[in-house]
């Protein structure tokens, strides 16, 4: 079974509900949910916030925050993964935002760094990774390890 699969499986047998906050995943990340059969019963929605003024409108990401910290940031990457899970009203919630190249990055922010988030009752926890490939196979890793990163956080925090 597939990683995304069992995060459906846990979460449709414990009543768990998933949203999404994408930026450099563009809606990929949504999709890899939906493929699955079933998913309807836990997948709520995301919000695709590519832009810098969606992540503040619609998640509520502070401006202080993208100033200070950047669109690619941890503090970033956490305050869209709180926003939609609290938008939506869902269980947890997964958020990416990186650089997914091939143009953008810089020595401080290269191609293929990926800020993943996952929020649910318990808090929150961000994951920094830099991953190799072209852009479509930095979006595929970033969406994989996310659903990953929220699986292993369920696993671990053990929510009722």
């Amino acid at each position: 079974m597939r990683t995304v699969e069992k995060l459906i499986a846990l979460c449709r047998q414990k009543g768990h509900t998933v949203s999404v906050a994408e930026s450099c995943t563009g809606g990929l990340l949504a999709g890899i949910l939906t493929s699955v059969p079933g998913s309807s019963a836990v997948f709520m929605g995301g919000v695709v916030a590519y832009d810098n003024a969606v992540k503040q409108s619609m998640l509520g990401v502070k401006v202080e925050v993208l100033q200070r910290d950047g669109a690619v940031s941890e503090t970033t990457a956490e305050a869209m993964a709180l926003g939609v899970r609290k938008k939506l009203n869902t269980t947890f919630a997964m958020a990416t935002t990186g650089i997914a190249g091939p143009s953008g990055g810089s020595r401080n922010k290269p191609v293929g760094l990926v800020y993943i988030a996952v929020a649910g009752p318990q808090g929150h926890q961000v994951q920094r990774h830099v991953f190799s490939g072209d852009r479509a196979v930095i979006r595929r890793k970033a969406c994989h390890a996310a659903i990953k990163a929220l699986l292993s956080y369920i696993e671990a925090v053990k929510v009722p």
